[in-house]
């Protein structure tokens, strides 16, 4: 009876002492049957796997990953087909739960985690829209060539100028309100890199201590010193 206590508490004292992940993702992919899974993230521009597994009748699966601050992760599904799926998400420290379908793995993916995650969505939510009227004016634009509309064609750039501008002020305002946020560096590096570095400068100086600290703003920081030291 000692010895099967003494196991026991041997048992629990080893389960206490693995390391726990700082960041599970916890996926249902509905009506999966087979394929491959990939946990990926961005190292220095390249898309490196932090975990995988291999799906065999099981739907619901968990992934893991270390984390050094939040940022963003892709889950791919290769479907043992020349269709490849992934979803985008951004994590922090704890649980991501991840639910979507295998027949419209991206489009049906309901993703609850943190708090950058809400916001990331809130973002696309209204940037999409405006992405979706440049689409449109692609297609216009497209017609209006073939139909040699001088006019129209003026008329469909000054509305595109006008939708871009949009959407960097959108970006920069966001950025601006969300500045305690791992969101903001990150927008601002992925979204209006190509703007004028003074609205840059303005997101990079906004940020608090920590968000400075993390992986995005470094990278932001970095970003723009490099932009500095080419122009003189």
């Amino acid at each position: 009876m000692k010895k099967l206590s003494l196991l026991l508490v041997l048992l629990f004292i080893f389960s206490c002492s693995e390391k726990q992940p700082d960041l599970l993702v916890k996926v249902n992919i509905k009506g999966l049957k087979k394929g491959t899974v990939y946990l990926k993230k961005t190292n220095d521009s390249t898309l490196i796997t932090v975990d995988s597994l291999n799906i065999n009748g099981n739907s619901e699966f968990e992934l893991r990953s270390d984390l050094d601050s939040p940022e963003v992760f892709f889950l791919f599904l290769d479907k043992q087909s020349a269709e490849n799926d992934n979803i985008v998400f951004f994590a922090d420290n704890g649980i991501t739960e991840i639910n979507t379908t295998l027949k419209n793995f991206a489009f049906d993916a309901k993703i609850k985690g943190s708090k950058q995650q809400q916001l990331l969505e809130e973002y696309q939510s209204i940037i999409s829209r405006l992405n979706n009227r440049n689409l449109d004016l692609i297609k216009e634009n497209f017609e209006a060539q073939k139909e040699g509309d001088t006019a129209k064609l003026n008329a469909i750039q000054k509305e595109y100028d006008n939708s871009l501008k949009r959407k960097y002020l959108y970006t920069v305002n966001f950025a601006l309100n969300n500045k305690d946020s791992e969101i903001a560096p990150y927008l601002a590096l992925t979204e209006i890199y190509d703007a004028k570095i003074n609205f840059l400068d303005t997101i990079n100086n906004s940020l608090s201590t920590e968000v400075k600290a993390s992986k995005y703003g470094k990278k932001l920081q970095s970003f723009i010193d490099d932009i500095k030291a080419s122009e003189k």
